[in-house]
């Protein structure tokens, strides 16, 4: 299963609307059969991993890492495929989140003797498909709140300057999950100070909370299948998203640096809290090194 795993982040930035699946099919000990999804539209991990096994997937097992689908989309259902490769036994890591499938993947093929057990580094699967899952459910994009930030909480100094704050290396790392994503947003004031350039995003947004109801917006980016927002700032879009509980996660790059200043611009503005009891708790945080940098990701 962690070898489907593997596979499945093959896919990352590409399988959109789509969720990231991996499978390995495996006979006698040995590995027949691998594929993953592609890319949105194409053919399903576990189709890619029977065509490589061909006729030896019979009386095999196959590792997948999500529940295999079994309604029609642009492509074929998976389980009937799966019945008709005679597979014997399907170990899957998680259930299909997506409500036209959950469960009845699995039960179709129980319903043909084939054996199946689920589970299998199922927090692992879950955390993969954490885009996906949130959008199939809620209809809404999964959002990311990114902030390059000074040790002493600013993200720009008094004049507006900005760049650049955090090192080269995490900036890397920044344009890397610009791939990953479907759009990239950015506040009207960040627009016309940093006039960013956006190369990589599907998307390009740039939005002032002033003229938009930003609930209603990232609804209508949902509809056409927008499934993962990177908001980049500025600290007004981020206090707006924040306070109206549209954030899903934040990265807080934090440079070994100190601005100052009562009018540089902070990573979250807006109206701020009264009371510290008022403040948003972050939870599953974990804290990384990025060469001087250090990042902190976390989810509300």
């Amino acid at each position: 299963m962690r070898r489907a795993l593997e596979l499945a982040t093959k896919g990352r930035g590409a399988t959109s609307p789509n969720p990231m699946v991996g499978a390995v099919i495996v006979k006698n000990g040995k590995i027949i059969g691998e594929g993953y999804h592609k890319k949105a539209g194409a053919a399903h991990a576990e189709i890619n991993a029977l065509r490589q096994a061909g006729h030896k997937a019979k009386g095999a097992t196959l590792y997948v890492t999500l529940e295999p689908c079994c309604t029609f989309g642009k492509t074929p259902p998976c389980s009937d495929a799966i019945i008709g490769a005679g597979i014997k036994k399907v170990i899957v890591a998680a259930k299909d989140p997506n409500p036209l499938n959950n469960g009845k993947g699995i039960s179709i093929l129980k319903g043909r003797g084939i054996m199946v057990k689920t589970g299998v580094l199922g927090q692992e699967a879950r955390h993969l498909n954490e885009i996906f899952e949130k959008y199939i459910t809620t209809k809404m994009p999964f959002v990311i709140l990114k902030m390059a930030e000074s040790l002493d909480g600013k993200i720009a100094t008094k004049t507006g300057n900005s760049k650049w704050i955090s090192c080269e290396k995490s900036r890397r790392l920044v344009h890397s999950l610009r791939k990953q994503v479907d759009a990239v947003m950015v506040g009207a004031n960040t627009n016309h100070i940093d006039k960013p350039r956006l190369k990589e995003a599907k998307v390009k947004i740039k939005i002032s909370r002033h003229m938009v109801n930003l609930r209603k917006f990232l609804k209508g980016l949902a509809k056409k299948q927008v499934t993962s927002v990177l908001c980049e700032g500025g600290g007004e879009l981020a206090a707006s998203l924040l306070k109206d509980g549209l954030a899903d996660k934040v990265m807080f790059f934090i440079a070994p640096k100190i601005i100052g200043g009562r009018r540089a611009k902070t990573a979250v503005e807006g109206d701020g809290i009264d009371k510290i009891q008022q403040a948003i708790k972050l939870k599953d945080m974990a804290v990384r090194k990025i060469d001087k940098d250090i990042l902190v990701e976390a989810y509300i």
